[in-house]
């Protein structure tokens, strides 16, 4: 298997496009709490006013993998309710369905965290992952993260609740 190189880089009014087809995937919505569609124009604007984790307190990285020799951008990786008083943030990754399974998600995983900790100073990442969701509890556990806590019967889905697990990663 070759050497997975990847970058993190601020979304650009280019991705609005394909950020619009991710946003708007039904199949995500449960993983990600939404629960409507989301505009083109919602997305741009998004994307132009998106630059200062401080004032936003989120930020969203596109996840650009090499494939080919040619960058392709294959999900994205946010972190959002940024605090920085306590020095911490919650995380989301999404990588599109064909580049799934290939050690991409680990790897922005890991440059966020450079990122969170080496840049923003921060104390910890933590992240909120359904009980039924196996893929991502394997990656997030391989990333470091520890399980710290469950929220009994907390999310509702077509066929009953489930639980959701709390996860932390504190280098």
């Amino acid at each position: 298997m070759s050497k997975i190189i990847i970058k993190l880089r601020a979304p650009e009014p280019s991705d609005a496009n394909l950020l619009y087809h991710w946003e708007n995937d039904i199949s995500l919505w449960m993983t990600s709490d939404t629960v409507s569609p989301v505009s083109l124009f919602q997305i741009e604007q998004l994307i132009l006013s998106s630059s200062d984790i401080y004032a936003n307190r989120q930020q969203r990285f596109m996840i650009d993998c090499m494939i080919n020799e040619r960058a392709t951008t294959v999900g994205t990786v946010d972190l959002f309710d940024f605090d920085p008083r306590h020095l911490r943030a919650a995380v989301g990754i999404m990588t599109d369905k064909d580049h799934r399974n290939q050690g991409i998600a680990s790897k922005a995983l890991e440059e966020l965290a450079k990122y969170a900790f080496e840049i923003l100073n921060l104390k910890q990442l933590y992240c909120y992952i359904n009980s039924n969701n196996i893929i991502s509890i394997q990656l997030f556990e391989k990333s470091g993260y520890i399980k710290t806590g469950v929220r009994k019967a907390w999310i509702k889905e077509k066929h009953g609740w489930v639980d959701q697990f709390h996860f932390q990663l504190i280098p």
